[in-house]
């Protein structure tokens, strides 16, 4: 504890107080001793100590709870298969920002869990080098890291985001704009490449005017979607990046008068409950959000296991589910190669 407290420059008693949570200390002060432990490597004695008795059997699970919907689908997907395979499920919540991130993982390591799932944020190399450190197998989901040898299960994003915009120009688009989500998640990055192919395969020249962040919210798609409606030559369809973001863009396009499909076709990734009940329904990709969460459970159980089993990447296909928001009938729909 002490190489903690150096390298941290702050007292011993500080780094006691934050791993233990005996007092509220500052954040800045937090995130600098939370560094230093995954530097250092640090592993508190009550953890060593569990280390050298039986598993506990439970499993941590680290996401944003507030960004996407569709994770409330994956943690129930998660516990249902855990709980079939005789392990309890421990939830945290990354706030989808590194430092708290961190902070998420070194609570779950706290409670002796046997493996974590992780939905990383932008810059998740601090958390993945603390379980790596303290040899607490970790599978990745949703948003898959290329440059890194773990497990990991996810959408395809590039082909089916591409899918999409040959939808919208085989009903006769030519202005097709998209709202890409949250800048550095790999999931953001993926479907940009996505709509660029399927411009590029469409004969269709890229114009940066018509690729807007929307941030992965729905304050960020309501913007989005203003900002597009402001230019001399607006978009007749618009390609959305995640739920969150789709639903602002209806509510921009209500405010602003504009009707879809009428005057804007609107298709978008990810599926939602309540997304057939709009008016218009809404057409999209519908992520494989059981078979995720079940690759991501078997990856950990046989790496608890097999320790030494390769580690394995999947990428799974999205379903398209034709509704009527992007203007067509289905016996006329033009992306069929994402279902």
């Amino acid at each position: 504890m002490a190489d903690v407290a150096s390298n941290a420059n702050v007292s011993v008693t500080t780094v006691s107080h934050v791993l233990n949570r005996t007092r509220k200390v500052a954040a800045p002060t937090e995130q600098a001793v939370l560094a230093a432990v995954a530097a250092t490597g640090y592993v508190p004695d009550d953890v060593v100590r569990s280390m050298r008795t039986v598993g506990t059997r439970m499993v941590g699970l680290a996401l944003s709870l507030s960004l996407n919907p569709s994770f409330n689908e994956l943690i129930l997907s998660i516990e249902r298969s855990l709980t079939l395979s005789g392990y309890s499920l421990l939830l945290t919540d990354t706030h989808d920002d590194p430092a708290s991130e961190l902070r998420a993982i070194s609570d779950l390591l706290a409670r002796n869990v046997d493996a974590v799932i992780l939905a990383p944020s932008a810059r998740p190399e601090r958390a993945l080098t603390y379980c790596e450190q303290r040899n607490i197998p970790v599978a990745v989901v949703d948003r898959i890291l290329p440059s890194l040898d773990i497990d990991q299960v996810g959408s395809e994003n590039v082909e089916s985001t591409a899918a999409l915009v040959d939808h919208v120009v085989h009903n006769g688009h030519r202005r097709v704009a998209m709202i890409s989500g949250k800048t550095g998640l790999t999931t953001t990055t993926e479907r940009v490449a996505g709509y660029r192919l399927g411009l590029e395969r469409n004969d269709l020249k890229f114009s940066r005017k018509y690729l807007v962040s929307g941030d992965s919210t729905e304050l960020g798609g309501r913007r989005a979607l203003q900002s597009l409606l402001e230019l001399p030559e607006q978009p007749t369809a618009v390609v959305s990046g995640n739920n969150q973001m789709t639903i602002g863009v209806m509510g921009a396009a209500r405010a602003a008068g504009i009707t879809i499909p009428g005057d804007l076709a609107l298709i978008g990734y990810d599926d939602f409950a309540w997304a057939d009940f709009f008016s218009p329904r809404l057409s999209v990709l519908a992520q494989p959000i059981d078979a995720i969460g079940d690759h991501a459970v078997r990856m950990l159980l046989t790496r608890l296991a097999d320790p030494d089993t390769p580690h394995r990447k999947v990428s799974l296909r999205p379903q398209f589910v034709h509704r009527d928001s992007c203007g067509c009938v289905e016996g006329e729909r033009g992306a069929s190669s994402a279902s």
